[in-house]
């Protein structure tokens, strides 16, 4: 199983993104699926996530400005990030809790997409 991460770049602040991430290979489903970022000296932490019901859980501080929606025929997980902030620069992780088969299941990570805002 790989995740394919894209659509991160350089944006001024108050601008929009759209992060994607495809799940791709030996898949029976995928359960959560999210995004993660890491800015320089921080922690990893959660941005949002979405399980395959459609419910959604997002980190406090992009309540309001994000959105992640998935398309589960597609495998893929999207981040719509709108008025961005300086603070949201970072390197931004795709997330996914994928079954094989019924009964083998395992937490992928896609490559990382950078996503810098100037202020």
């Amino acid at each position: 199983v790989q995740l394919q991460a894209s659509g991160g770049g350089l944006v001024q602040a108050g601008g929009s993104l759209r992060l994607s991430c495809a799940a791709t290979g030996s898949i029976y489903n995928v359960r959560t699926m999210g995004w993660y970022r890491q800015a320089p000296e921080k922690q990893r932490e959660l941005v949002a996530n979405v399980n395959a019901g459609g419910i959604t859980n997002y980190a406090d501080s992009v309540k309001g400005r994000f959105t992640i929606t998935r398309d589960n025929a597609k495998n893929t997980v999207y981040l719509q990030m709108d008025s961005l902030k300086a603070e949201d620069t970072a390197v931004y992780y795709c997330n996914a809790l994928v079954y094989s088969d019924m009964w083998s299941g395992g937490t992928y990570w896609g490559q990382g997409t950078q996503v810098t805002v100037s202020s």
